[in-house]
């Protein structure tokens, strides 16, 4: 038992160093063995902490043109989780009207690269080329819109461009004769070039990098759409199948063997976060309208410095005050949830920092609610051990028969919570009402977090402190809150 109480504790003691290491302060980036580069691992505000970017978008059709909700809809949810995929956690993402989304964004970065991200159609096509197409050109295709309305999703056959006529050559001037006027080209018709398949046959898209370290996108194609993919490479070996996004070439790749499997990669001069806001793109669809900025601006937090500052100030006279009642009421039983209390706070924070989880007044105050559900399931266990002294029993046979005893109160408990959580997370979701979601986040990841400090860890501290000075403080039971 002192060789598992002993192994315990040492896992305790690494937990409680890798906790304190990640939430030192100004410890902002993690380096990731098996990734290039480094992960941000900073703590993120949300918006009524510290501001951020307020956008308003707009269906862009003509007011004559009917949008429907489900459409409507469809983008809101495709916007939200392109933000999402942006890193950004606590957005607010929800419809104003019938043709309106507003997008909240907490301490963004690089506002034009995130409107640029979750604005865009993202509508990719593979198409189908006897030449090169230059990077950065619109093309006409067939699938898409053309000017007098929307053309049906099918794959046609390419039209072909249709050679320029010669110019015919002016007559010479006579003394007598008249000029024959010059004969005006005809222009070539425009190329539509065929599209051979679309996002929708995407199963997933990631950024990856080749051989030199440049970002490009990894893709997988639906089983479905993989065997036609495979039947064109096939058929098409020496041809171009260029990229498109929005009907703009973004990549010009040269078909040289067969694909059978559904794996290829869209390559191109990407920088890293081009790459990632096109992957983004790519993974979550093209919006079912289109979408226009009507109006982006900075906003400040709804909070001010000194409510920020206040608040915070409350929580930590909160937390002392319950530190101080622990260690006073239970002696050395409180001593050592008051140390569980603390390394708890540290897992909390850590959590926050790795997942990541944006704090907000909401999220801080279920961290806070939950503080008070870790002490409550010490002060059960205590109270057993206070029956067990008062009956006689020893030190270590109360201790053992108070954790026993009580944990299934604390269970039930605890998991009464965590499905109050998971409702208000489902709630958040489907209504777009984020500030009920942080609140059931971080609430929920405190009920767990609590599960493993307030009984594996306060039990390893007790057993710890029994098994060093249990002779002395045997029949001391006030040291036990007795």
């Amino acid at each position: 038992m002192r060789d598992r109480n002993f192994n315990l504790l040492i896992l305790v003691i690494l937990i409680a160093a890798v906790a304190i290491w990640i939430d030192w302060p100004g410890h902002n980036t993690l380096k990731l063995p098996l990734i290039k580069g480094t992960r941000d691992i900073s703590v993120r505000q949300g918006l009524d902490l510290q501001g951020g970017t307020q956008v308003l978008l707009e269906a862009d059709v003509p007011e004559t043109t009917q949008v429907s909700a489900e459409a409507m809809e469809a983008a809101r949810t495709i916007v939200e989780n392109r933000v999402n995929g942006l890193g950004v956690t606590e957005p607010l993402v929800q419809l104003q009207g019938d043709r309106r989304i507003i997008v909240e964004l907490p301490g963004i970065k690089d506002p034009d690269q995130a409107i640029a991200t979750f604005r865009q159609t993202g509508l990719l096509e593979f198409i189908d080329s006897e030449t090169f197409i230059e990077p950065g050109t619109v093309v006409k295709t067939t699938f898409g819109t053309s000017d007098t309305g929307p053309v049906t999703p099918t794959v046609t056959p390419t039209a072909e461009a249709t050679a320029t006529q010669v110019v015919t050559p002016t007559a010479p001037v006579t003394e007598t004769g008249a000029v024959t006027p010059t004969v005006t080209p005809t222009p070539a018709p425009e190329i539509i070039y065929k599209t051979v398949m679309t996002g929708k046959d995407l199963k997933k898209a990631d950024v990856g990098f080749d051989n030199t370290g440049k970002p490009l996108i990894q893709f997988e194609l639906q089983p479905e759409s993989a065997q036609l993919f495979a039947n064109h490479t096939a058929a098409n070996v020496g041809r171009y199948l260029a990229i498109v996004l929005d009907k703009v070439v973004i990549s010009c790749p040269v078909i040289k063997s067969a694909i059978p499997d559904g794996r290829g990669v869209i390559e191109g001069n990407f920088t890293l976060e081009e790459a990632r806001s096109l992957a983004i793109q790519l993974k979550y669809g093209a919006l079912p309208v289109p979408l226009k900025v009507v109006d982006n601006r900075t906003v400040g937090a709804t909070l001010g410095s000194d409510s920020v500052r206040r608040s915070t100030t409350a929580g930590i006279i909160g937390v002392l005050v319950v530190l101080l009642f622990m260690i006073t009421y239970y002696r050395l039983p409180g001593l050592m949830a008051a140390l569980a209390l603390i390394l708890y706070g540290l897992l909390n924070f850590m959590v926050y920092k790795l997942l990541p989880v944006t704090l907000t007044l909401p999220g801080i105050a279920g961290f806070l609610l939950s503080i008070g559900m870790a002490v409550d399931a010490n002060i059960l266990v205590f109270e057993r051990m206070k029956e067990e002294i008062r009956a006689g029993r020893s030190l270590e046979s109360a201790l053992s028969a108070g954790f026993d005893r009580a944990w299934t109160s604390i269970r039930d408990s605890n998991i009464s919570t965590l499905i109050t959580c998971a409702i208000l997370y489902i709630f958040g979701s489907n209504f777009g009402a984020s500030i009920v979601k942080g609140f059931a986040i971080t609430l929920g990841l405190g009920v767990i977090i609590n599960m493993f400090t307030a009984i594996t860890v306060t039990r390893t501290f007790l057993r710890t402190l029994f098994d060093a000075v249990g002779e002395k403080i045997e029949g001391k039971h006030w040291l036990m809150g007795v």
